[in-house]
């Protein structure tokens, strides 16, 4: 793994490639992370293991050329997440991608009732995907279905929450850190401990922590690794084309 502590860049560029570790930012998507890298160092072969929401900052592990078979070995690794929710207000797409259409009392909630609803989203739990996911149903992605204002039935998946701490209440914001298995949507539990507390809830911010033993303090952001790896590119930046380029994750 190439990381602050091992920057081994000519690897990233080598026909068995390597795993590196990203920061994402704000507003970016998960496919644009891919394809910066793509574009500005010329690297033939990359793909990400596992999405981040374009709102939401922090760790994503990218492999370039044979180490792509790595990604579901990444992808199966526990992650860890902080954050912040604000209570009293719904979305509809439980975070800020979609405008409020709920807004209920809090004046009913005490600091020992909120860390209470997070131990019971604690544990083996079953989750249902949000509407405004990029699970797929007969071929379309919820999220298209969920912006043309249609909402169907989605079964429960099992997941495993190892701890969800309260850090900080500042109401109507409470900040938190998830130490969750893969598939966990954090936007469901956002919107599942409003729900408990019977005032509704949306999440504000996140950021992606650490996936597995991999920590966001030893990522690069994309710019930074851009500039570190000219001298082990091949092909400079500026005249790099994506002429025979693979992207793994499209």
């Amino acid at each position: 793994m190439i990381t602050r502590k091992t920057p081994e860049y000519d690897l990233f560029f080598s026909d068995g490639g390597a795993s590196v570790l990203i920061d994402k930012p704000y507003k970016w998507s998960s496919f644009k992370v891919i394809h910066e890298l793509r574009k500005k160092t010329g690297i033939r072969k990359a793909g990400h293991a596992g999405t981040l929401d374009p709102h939401a900052t922090g760790l994503l592990i990218v492999c370039s050329h044979r180490h792509t078979k790595r990604i579901n070995d990444f992808q199966d690794l526990s992650k860890e997440y902080t954050g912040t929710i604000r209570l009293g207000q719904n979305t509809p797409s439980m975070d800020t991608e979609t405008a409020i259409s709920e807004e209920r009392s809090i004046e009913h909630l005490s600091a020992d009732m909120i860390i209470d609803a997070a131990k019971q989203l604690t544990g083996d739990i079953l989750q249902v995907p949000p509407m405004y996911s990029a699970c797929n149903h007969k071929g379309k992605k919820l999220y298209e279905l969920a912006r043309k204002g249609k909402t169907i039935e989605r079964a429960p998946r099992p997941i495993k929450v190892y701890s969800f701490d309260i850090t900080t209440i500042e109401l109507p914001d409470i900040h938190f850190r998830v130490h969750c298995s893969k598939g966990t949507y954090i936007r469901v539990l956002a919107h599942d401990i409003g729900e408990l507390l019977h005032c509704g809830g949306h999440l504000t911010g996140l950021r992606r922590t650490a996936i597995g033993e991999y920590r966001v303090e030893d990522a690069f952001t994309p710019e930074e690794f851009i500039n570190l790896t000219a001298p082990a590119r091949e092909i400079p930046a500026e005249t790099s084309t994506n002429e025979g380029f693979s992207l793994v994750n499209e």
